[in-house]
């Protein structure tokens, strides 16, 4: 195949990835939260924080079209460890059209316990989020972090990013440890990874 012929091939899913993504923020802002997927450095940088060799499952909430799915796997997570929990039902079949090894769980982060309650064997070793959490009450995030911890092996990464400067959950819950990435300038808009562990 010719470089040229290659380059636009590689390109197309991109662009119909951001199609999709803007057609679904058209009809749901709220939902999706992002007019864009997210950005390849963005989704290497919240990847780095997963553990490749761990032996837990790696939940990710709110994949959308799977660019930080794509990102963990170059890094090494197996496929099949992964449980991507997907609000949008189109976006659930393109995930489990890419990521036939992966378990695609349609259904809402924000009711995490419900969510689920029957779907993880063991507790994850990471849970690795795009949801656009600043766009909901601070008591319905800490509730979100809450039960992402029950579900989370002791010290596992809860992974989230934000286009905001602030935190989008508070430095200062007791007894969670805080750390974030420097700003990702390259994306657009800029961002910064939030990582939170339960001691």
């Amino acid at each position: 195949m010719p470089l040229q012929s290659s380059v636009r091939a590689l390109k197309k899913p991109r662009l119909d990835d951001e199609v999709r993504f803007l057609r679904s923020w058209i009809e749901k802002p709220l939902h999706v939260g992002a007019v864009m997927p997210s950005g390849r450095l963005l989704a290497r940088t919240m990847a780095q924080y997963v553990d490749k060799d761990a032996e837990g499952p790696v939940v990710e909430l709110g994949p959308g079209t799977g660019a930080i799915t794509t990102a963990l796997i170059a890094r090494g997570v197996d496929p099949r460890r992964l449980v991507l929990v997907e609000y949008n039902p189109g976006f659930c079949a393109l995930l489990r059209d890419r990521y036939p090894q992966a378990k695609v769980v349609q259904g809402d982060a924000y009711t995490l316990r419900d969510t689920l309650w029957n779907v993880l064997s063991a507790p994850a070793s990471a849970m690795v989020s795009g949801l656009p959490l600043v766009t909901k009450p601070m008591l319905t995030r800490l509730k979100l972090i809450r039960d992402a911890f029950a579900a989370l092996a002791p010290g596992a990464p809860f992974v989230q990013f934000t286009y905001s400067v602030a935190p989008p959950i508070p430095k200062s819950l007791p007894g969670v440890s805080t750390e974030a990435s420097e700003r990702i300038w390259m994306n657009l808009p800029p961002a910064r990874v939030w990582v939170y562990r339960k001691d």
